[in-house]
């Protein structure tokens, strides 16, 4: 599904684009803090047109699993799917513990529950792309994984006004060529990956989660995490207190990449 954007969306994504690039061979130092707060969702009373365009390429995203070694930000990143009220208890323990949140969201489970979607926007969290059928996107031809960031882009740019600026593959971990190629016409200069995996989907407890995390933790550390697991959630608190005790931050992506 082809995109519709305004001129100015893109001269804005080129912008992006060349600082993701900038901001990658500096290992995350860029432009300021502002740029990385989360998209919010236009008001409801806001009605807007569009003029279809023929979107120009961004060049390839660039695949990142952490951001610099030298600051004091580590990015607390979920999978977005699964059962609502887990991820609204997660939602809470965020806002408890002033801890921001990035969520990849798949596309199906953001159309069939934007209320979900909206109180993630809203708690002042950042909202990404996962695909929208969450496949093993390594194994799908180039037209099939176009659609698959496209149709989940176009379920962003609804809630958000835009497709937002982060990206992540699913079913692989380090995205192939291809699906920066494809991330990239999309309009994401960015493929958001992990260094820290504690397994949390494969529910070994709260217990297991916050020790795999405080084994490999470092700064600059992008965690990956899943919603909708109760375990997850158990260990969100001891999580926040990990990263704070090592005197370090939990901060949004575009924070922790200064994008």
């Amino acid at each position: 599904m082809t995109k519709v954007r305004s001129a100015v969306q893109w001269s804005r994504r080129s912008v992006l684009a060349t600082a993701a690039a900038a901001v990658l061979s500096a290992c995350g130092v860029g432009a300021s803090k502002q740029a990385g707060r989360p998209r919010r969702r236009p008001p409801a009373t806001t009605t807007s047109t569009t003029t279809t365009t023929t979107a120009p390429p961004t060049g390839p995203a660039t695949y990142v699993a952490n951001g610099s070694r030298s600051g004091t930000g580590v990015a607390l990143t979920f999978h977005g799917s699964g059962d609502i009220a887990l991820t609204q208890q997660l939602l809470s323990e965020a806002q408890q513990h002033s801890a921001p949140i990035t969520v990849f969201g798949v596309g199906t489970w953001m159309a069939a529950n934007p209320t979900i979607a909206h109180q993630i926007l809203d708690g002042g969290h950042t909202l990404g792309n996962h695909t929208y059928d969450h496949p093993d996107l390594g194994s799908l031809a180039p037209a099939a994984v176009a659609d698959e960031i496209q149709r989940c882009a176009t379920v962003l740019s609804g809630l958000e006004g835009d497709n937002g600026r982060w990206f992540r593959p699913s079913g692989i971990v380090v995205p192939t060529s291809l699906i920066l190629d494809q991330a990239g016409l999309a309009g994401y200069p960015v493929s958001v990956g992990y260094d820290v995996d504690p397994l949390d989907y494969e529910d070994p407890g709260a217990a297991a989660i916050v020790a795999r995390v405080t084994a490999a933790l470092r700064p600059g550390s992008i965690v990956s995490l899943h919603t909708g697991h109760a375990g997850t959630v158990e260990a969100f608190a001891d999580l926040v207190q990990l990263i704070r005790g090592r005197n370090l931050r939990p901060v949004l992506i575009g924070d922790l990449l200064k994008l």
